[in-house]
């Protein structure tokens, strides 16, 4: 009757006290391992790493990256241009170096034919050489107007001297006169095709026309022929 009536609690402990619960080591030393991690590599970043673009510098970089692809373009577009006019400048140098040979051919055919022509024109009269072969004299507008064409014989032979026109005609008051004209020099191969103008005096005609030709430093006429002139 004596006895206590509170029920005695069943104490798991032999102190009377519940025994608290700890966070496991192998925890904390993993988000401590973690931590520590980020931190580094944040760390690693900021000192060592490439800098951080800002929006603009970004924006200036895609513009710059931009402008060198444009850039690389038209480079690429101009070398391609240059190339194709390259390519023109050595068709045309390869078309004329073939145009030698062919000038070379068209003169050796064009002698070949001026031989056998002179061949075929009449004799010089007197027959020397060189020898007046052809020649037409006409009054025009107060001047006379000339063509002579003059050959040596030798295809291989040089001439050098000078020639002299005498008009011999009438003036308008019913005078005649012989009139030289200026001389002028020659110097050739094998021919040569004399053609030009020369004033006339005043109110004259010419008849006919007198050709001599001299050599140089000889006063004795190497050709001469008389050709009608016409008006």
């Amino acid at each position: 009757m004596f006895r206590s009536r509170n029920r005695h609690v069943f104490k798991p402990t032999a102190y009377g006290t519940r025994r608290q619960r700890r966070i496991p080591r192998w925890l904390v030393l993993m988000v401590t391992g973690v931590v520590l991690g980020a931190g580094g590599l944040l760390f690693i970043q900021t000192s060592y790493g490439p800098t951080r673009l800002t929006a603009e510098q970004s924006q200036q970089l895609q513009y710059d990256l931009n402008s060198a692809n444009l850039e690389k373009q038209r480079l690429q577009s101009e070398l391609n241009q240059q190339g194709r006019q390259l390519d023109e400048v050595t068709t045309q140098l390869a078309q004329k170096s073939e145009q030698p040979e062919t000038v070379t051919r068209e003169l050796a055919q064009l002698k070949s034919d001026i031989v056998l022509f002179a061949e075929s024109l009449p004799a010089d009269p007197r027959g020397t050489s060189p020898g007046i072969r052809a020649a037409s004299m006409r009054n025009v507008d107060g001047n006379l107007d000339y063509r002579v064409l003059v050959i040596l014989d030798d295809p291989d032979e040089h001439f050098t001297g000078q020639v002299e026109l005498i008009a011999a005609g009438r003036y308008s008051n019913g005078k005649t006169a012989h009139v030289p004209l200026p001389p002028f020099d020659i110097d050739f191969d094998h021919y040569i095709h004399i053609e030009g103008v020369e004033a006339l005096p005043d109110h004259f005609t010419a008849r006919e026309v007198t050709i001599q030709i001299k050599a140089d430093g000889q006063d004795k006429v190497s050709a001469t022929r008389t050709i009608i002139a016409s008006r």
